[in-house]
């Protein structure tokens, strides 16, 4: 049976009006009635009630995204299973995704593709730092609210790094065009495979399009694995360029070294930070090395040079004369899995990619030799203990001075939105925790500062001109107002009025987020005069522009 609008689920989600279609279920809107919020959950289908694996699939989704706690990432409320069906209860985020944006606008702005990729690479690295891979990151899981904020979400194929996998062996699950070469080829995801796939998805936003296109999701695999793409238009900045290539740099080595460097990079470039920014990113070089390495880093010169010339990459080329029947014979068993399968409802289909045979290693300039394995030897380890009972609440400072006592490195992040002035820039999150080496790096979060909600735009009355009178009625009007922080949900309106009184609500000054107009009668002085400010929660905005008329007193 199909989710039907007023159904309830859990005692407590009644489900409002259906968001969208997917291939593992529908998302609804609903409204949950213990809490009296909108919430967003998504219903497994019917016909995959009865696979383990999908349901374990959802149920991953659920644990995986609860592990990490950011404002980048759609948080997961609740899981539940009743009467046959499965559910997740998440964030109602407002907006649409990303993918959605595209396909109206079809090319975005640098400064923008930028912010997107800031914000999705700061969200991608508190995961990583939570040892969760996303593994599937593309426009279609990244939602844009109307202030720009980017969320991550579908966290269904996301693995921990020592989780077994929910695919079979040689298996790797994701969205083909943003499929990195290494799960392309059966390896394990890593961090850097997200990084790839946001270097994707930052390339088809400046572009418009895709940089790997084929006549079948093998094809475009395969494209994934050893083709160059094409150069990025000219009209882009050329940091900008730099920055995309390096995200999707064949080997994982090549690319940013974490999602936080890459973040840093993108807002270093947004600044107009250049040398900032090229500096935490790979340098890419014009031709690769001939063993497809990673290039030794460049002198300073050669580094100012190189921002002058335009982005050009070698092409990298197969040369693997004697496998070709085996890759061949791949491909045609792997077209052949993929027709057979049934449609998927999916905008972009998962794909299961075999891994190739191994080649030869008598097959010469196919394989590297191996390097000879270096002698083990035991070398002692010196460790010490953290935990966050040491570090929330101190400042970064404070942080610091203790990190050296242990002989601990710090990586200090600013992170969500201090829920009070007093725990601005302390620290609420540190990891590791328990038992670490000497000189390893602790990543310490600490709260940003509480920003000042925008100026709410001016009044609006009607009668738009004159005469008032005294004892007339007027309708005063303000906009929605959607510009409230991350994290700090609109509350009320304040109205504040000289010369005049409020009519509606026995004449009080506060109103609920869903009014925007109220009735005020017009007073006896020779001028009225008007303003509201914003609630956000505990945050307020500024007084808006304030209308003033002037009152006609009637004759004689």
């Amino acid at each position: 049976m199909r989710p039907t609008a007023g159904q309830v689920f859990g005692s407590r989600y009644e489900l409002v009006s259906r968001i969208a279609i997917g291939g593992m279920g529908e998302v609804w809107k609903a409204n949950d009635s213990v809490i009296g919020r909108h919430v967003a959950i998504k219903i497994l289908k019917e016909e995959y009630l009865g696979d383990p694996g999908f349901r374990e699939r959802f149920r991953t989704e659920a644990k995986n995204a609860a592990l990490v706690n950011h404002e980048g990432i759609a948080n997961v409320f609740d899981y539940g299973e009743e009467d046959g069906s499965a559910y997740l209860v998440m964030e109602l985020v407002p907006g649409e995704a990303l993918s959605t944006v595209l396909e109206r606008e079809k090319i975005l702005p640098a400064s923008r593709v930028l912010s997107i990729v800031a914000q999705t690479a700061a969200a991608l690295h508190q995961a990583h730092l939570a040892g969760l891979v996303h593994r599937d990151i593309k426009p279609g899981n990244l939602l844009i609210t109307p202030d720009g904020t980017v969320k991550i979400t579908d966290f269904g194929i996301a693995r921990l790094a020592d989780q077994v996998p929910l695919t079979a062996t040689g298996q790797v699950m994701g969205t083909v065009q943003y499929l990195a070469p290494e799960q392309a080829g059966g390896k394990p995801a890593s961090p850097a495979t997200d990084i790839y796939s946001l270097g994707i998805v930052a390339y088809e936003a400046l572009a418009g399009k895709r940089p790997f296109r084929g006549e079948s999701q093998v094809a475009i695999a395969m494209a994934q694995i050893k083709e160059t793409p094409p150069e990025l238009p000219s009209s882009i900045p050329e940091p900008v360029r730099r920055l995309v290539m390096s995200c999707m740099a064949k080997k994982p080595e090549g690319r940013p070294e974490s999602a936080h460097n890459l973040a840093q990079a993108a807002l270093a470039l947004v600044r107009g930070d250049t040398d900032e920014g090229l500096a935490l990113i790979p340098y890419v070089p014009e031709e690769t090395t001939s063993s497809g390495g990673v290039a030794k880093a460049p002198t300073e010169n050669s580094a100012k040079l190189a921002l002058k010339k335009p982005l050009t990459l070698g092409r990298n080329f197969w040369i693997f004369s004697g496998v070709g029947a085996f890759v061949a014979l791949a491909l045609i068993a792997t077209s052949l899995a993929i027709l057979l399968q049934p449609p998927s409802e999916e905008l972009a289909d998962d794909l299961i990619v075999p891994t190739l045979p191994e080649v030869s290693e008598e097959e010469p300039q196919t394989v590297l030799p191996e390097e000879a394995p270096e002698e083990e030897t035991d070398v002692p380890v010196e460790t010490v203990r953290i935990s966050d009972d040491e570090i929330v609440g101190k400042t970064k400072a404070q942080v610091e001075e203790l990190l050296v006592q242990k002989g601990l490195r710090l990586d200090p992040i600013t992170g969500n939105i201090a829920p009070a002035v007093d725990l601005v820039q302390t620290a609420y999150r540190v990891n590791p925790q328990g038992t670490v080496a000497k000189n390893t790096l602790i990543a310490v979060y600490f709260y940003a500062a509480i920003p000042e909600p925008p100026k709410p735009r001016d009044l609006l009355v009607t009668p738009a001109a004159g005469p008032y009178e005294p004892g007339a009625t007027i309708l005063l009007e303000w906009p929605g107002y959607a510009q409230c922080p991350s994290g700090f949900a609109l509350s009320s309106y304040t109205l504040q009025i000289v010369g005049g009184e409020i009519i509606d609500g026995g004449g009080a000054t506060v109103f609920q987020p869903e009014q925007t107009a109220a009735n005020v009668l017009v007073g006896e002085g020779s001028s009225l005069t008007a303003s509201y400010l914003v609630n956000c929660g505990t945050l307020t905005s500024p007084l808006s522009g304030e209308l003033s008329l002037a009152i006609t007193q009637p004759a004689g």
